[in-house]
């Protein structure tokens, strides 16, 4: 058997009083009847009765539990592959106080959405690396999400293909070692400047293997500078240079995979769009397990307390006879 509730000070509290109080009630009723010379037995039928009921009270509140049953326990949830692009336009302030703090700071929520499924995060520019393997562990994504910056990456442009690519293998890798395929969503996020050539490609394959892309992109239509250092960013004539988001790249790339594509401007932010499209996404089972469960089954004690109750009510004994 086991209980809803341990035995704490409070009914251990209750159950000295009761003992206190009924036994002094006890002691009157001896003096009383010695000195009118009259039997007392009578006053342990009460005794036992309220005796009774007051324990049947304390097992009721305890919550007892037994009787053996099975239930069955499913894992369900999915696996999320965030691609963060850390290639220095992701530095430019159009999106105050820039673009990847904003991104760093709006990853933490998707995060915080999504704290029973598991979370990637791949970095990347013209390079992609794994920052983050798929994890349930917040605390780790968090600190990974926290430590992003441009210097993390080679600056040598943008390339869509390469995170892409690892995010589909690493996500067909996991659902291998497994016996139940899961939901598996790809979050690409960039302010759109694609200079690599494989990207069509490998966006066909994701589409293939049912991957949910989306994209996010960030900044804004005028764009803006991008430091470096403590000076601005130029090109080979010295102008300086001006970062714009690109959405149309992204919007192709979520369109060729059957996904969405959403923004963060300086007029919206469209994040909470994307945490609900994901969260409609059914999770599959990842696993089941039949656990053993008891029942809390109080009330047969609490139909037994309240029968001697009656009893007690019913019941009349004569305390003392004259």
């Amino acid at each position: 058997m086991s209980w809803f509730r341990p035995f704490s000070g409070v009914e251990l509290v209750l159950l000295a009083a009761f003992v206190i109080f009924y036994t002094l009630y006890i002691i009157r009723m001896v003096r009383i009847s010695r000195t009118l010379h009259s039997p007392f037995s009578s006053v342990l039928v009460k005794l036992v009765l309220r005796t009774a009921f007051f324990a049947l009270l304390i097992i009721v509140y305890l919550g007892p539990s037994f009787g053996e049953a099975k239930r069955e326990v499913q894992s369900v949830g999915k696996d999320i592959m965030i691609c963060v692009d850390l290639s220095k336009s992701m530095d430019a302030f159009d999106i105050q106080p820039s673009r990847l703090e904003k991104i760093k700071f709006e990853l933490k929520k998707v995060v915080e959405a999504f704290n029973s499924d598991r979370l990637g995060i791949i970095i990347f520019s013209s390079e992609s690396f794994m920052q983050c393997p798929l994890t349930y562990d917040q605390n780790a994504l968090n600190l990974f999400i926290e430590t992003m910056n441009t210097s993390l990456v080679p600056s040598s442009g943008t390339d869509f293909g390469p995170p892409l690519k690892m995010a589909q293998q690493k996500l067909n890798d996991e659902s291998e070692s497994r016996t139940d395929q899961k939901s598996k969503v790809i979050i690409l996020i960039s302010d759109g400047e694609d200079f690599g050539d494989d990207t069509e490609e490998i966006s066909k394959e994701i589409a293939d293997k049912d991957i949910k892309l989306f994209t996010l992109g960030i900044g804004t239509e005028r764009g803006s500078q991008i430091y470096a250092g403590r000076s601005v960013k130029t090109d080979k004539e010295g102008n300086p240079v001006i970062s714009k988001l690109n959405a149309t790249s992204l919007k192709k790339l979520a369109s060729q995979t059957g996904g969405q594509y959403f923004e963060i401007n300086d007029s919206g932010n469209d994040v909470s769009r994307l945490i609900n499209t994901i969260s409609k996404i059914e999770g599959e089972i990842r696993d089941a397990r039949l656990v053993d469960v008891s029942a809390n089954r109080y009330f047969y004690f609490l139909l037994t307390a309240m029968a001697l109750l009656v009893l007690d009510i019913l019941l009349s004994v004569r305390t003392v006879t004259i």
